[in-house]
């Protein structure tokens, strides 16, 4: 099974839909423990490329700096 590359966005936006969903009560207790490990993920994962993100722009910025 391959999985889909997810853009950063495309993961805030369901991470912002699931807990739509669990503060107005729209999940079943069956699939509230599923839905919570995958914001886990989901949060995971946007921690991650940020931290990459930000090395990034700062190996460019001080590439700039340099002579």
């Amino acid at each position: 099974m391959t999985k889909k590359k997810i853009s950063y966005q495309e993961a805030i936006e369901e991470v912002e839909d699931i807990l739509a969903k669990i503060e107005n009560e729209e999940l079943d207790v069956d699939d509230l423990s599923e839905k919570v490990k995958r914001v886990h993920t989901l949060i995971k994962f946007c921690k991650e490329k940020l931290f990459k993100t930000e090395e990034e722009v700062e190996k460019i910025l001080n590439d700039i700096d340099e002579p």
